[in-house]
């Protein structure tokens, strides 16, 4: 028998118990039963979790520090010939492409294998580049260059 079915077998066998007798015939096997179940367990508390009162100043630096993200030799400011398409790789691995006056006109995550860059935008279109020197950038048909 489960926790909650004996739960609720137990709050009707307190319920009928509670009421005047309408019988005085012997209990059931079943009233027998019941009334030899174990008490039910109270509800197990949640562990609290700590606030950052509870905290040494020290000890919240600690728990609420992430790792810095690694400097990639590609990380930085992209941008075509023409000055059009601005692509902005930052260190946490995400990219912003603006194009013309449209700023973010494209935001995501990229990753990048040796000189390949696999592009996954916000609303999860895929695109692909590849590096072909430390400057150079070809990416959707476009040659982008790095601005320093």
């Amino acid at each position: 028998m489960s926790a909650r079915t004996r739960n609720l077998v137990l709050v009707v066998a307190l319920s009928a118990a509670s009421l005047p007798a309408c019988s005085t015939a012997p209990p059931s096997d079943r009233e027998t039963a019941i009334a030899a179940l174990p008490p039910t367990p109270s509800t197990p508390s949640i562990p609290s979790i700590p606030s950052s009162n509870d905290q040494t100043p020290q000890e919240a630096a600690v728990t609420t520090t992430s790792p810095k993200p690694t400097r990639h030799p590609y990380v930085g400011m992209w941008v075509t010939s023409d000055g059009h398409i601005r692509q902005e790789l930052t260190a946490d691995g995400r990219y912003d492409e603006a194009r013309g006056t449209r700023t973010s006109a494209y935001t995501g995550s990229y990753t990048i294998t040796g000189n390949q860059i696999d592009y996954v935008d916000d609303t999860g279109f895929t695109a692909d580049g590849t590096f072909v020197d430390a400057d150079t950038l070809h990416h959707g048909g476009m040659i982008f260059h790095r601005r320093r």
